[in-house]
């Protein structure tokens, strides 16, 4: 029987949200390698802190939004190179910067890493993540810094309420409630959480607690939020 993939984002506040949290990351790489007895993983990396602190920069000096963007995407696949490098992993043909490549990859490996594919308007790696997610017809795991969606930001908002369920629709409403930024920290993107809507991806977003991902990679109970299509 073959494996199921499943399409995971790795957000980049988790690799690097200063300094890289080894401990965190070695965490994540023990659960992802526990579970490929059961799965292919296709994890698409965040660009983190390093992203925004250059995104920052150019903003600052009045650089284009595309630039922006750019810089952001280059930052995800760094951070991509150096996840592959930390599974001891040395993809032949570099990090894949399309679908086809990722198709290569995911039939010789249990686990690929990837950033951003192609420089699109208006997304973040997770915009990515979601078109994997739909071209291989299955879920897509969020991994982020919070334990899941609230209803607002939750470092801001000492009320804030966790939302263990939504439907897609609801999380369009949300993710489109602010005008999409280069390097923004809301959890899904607005062109993810469109794609997500449209193509009726199921959807998980998981916080740093990486008992909950084994949880739910496992079908056990797990503290989340899921977004679920009807």
């Amino acid at each position: 029987m073959s494996k199921k993939i499943i399409v995971l984002s790795l957000g980049g506040s988790l690799i690097i949200p200063d300094n890289i949290d080894v401990n965190f990351l070695k965490k994540f790489k023990q659960v992802i390698n526990k579970n490929t007895k059961n799965y292919k993983f296709i994890i698409v990396t965040g660009g983190g802190s390093i992203a925004r602190k250059y995104i920052h920069a150019l903003k600052s000096i009045g650089i284009s939004e595309k630039l922006q963007s750019m810089i952001g995407i280059s930052s995800t696949r760094t951070n991509a190179r150096f996840m592959s490098y930390f599974f001891n992993q040395d993809q032949d043909e570099g990090i894949p910067q399309q679908i086809k490549t990722v198709e290569k990859y995911i039939k010789e490996k249990d686990v690929v890493f990837c950033g951003a594919l192609e420089y699109k308007e208006n997304q973040t790696s997770d915009a990515t993540a979601v078109a994997l997610a739909s071209h291989f017809k299955t879920e897509f795991i969020n991994l982020t810094n919070v334990p899941g969606l609230y209803n607002k930001n939750p470092f801001e908002h000492k009320d804030a309420k966790f939302l263990p369920k939504i439907s897609p629709e609801e999380l369009y409403k949300m993710s489109n409630s602010k005008k999409y930024t280069p390097g923004q920290n809301f959890i899904i993107d607005q062109t993810a959480s469109r794609n997500i809507l449209k193509n009726k991806i199921r959807t998980y977003i998981l916080g740093k607690d990486l008992k909950q991902l084994d949880n739910l990679l496992n079908n056990k109970k797990f503290k989340g939020t899921i977004i679920k299509p009807n």
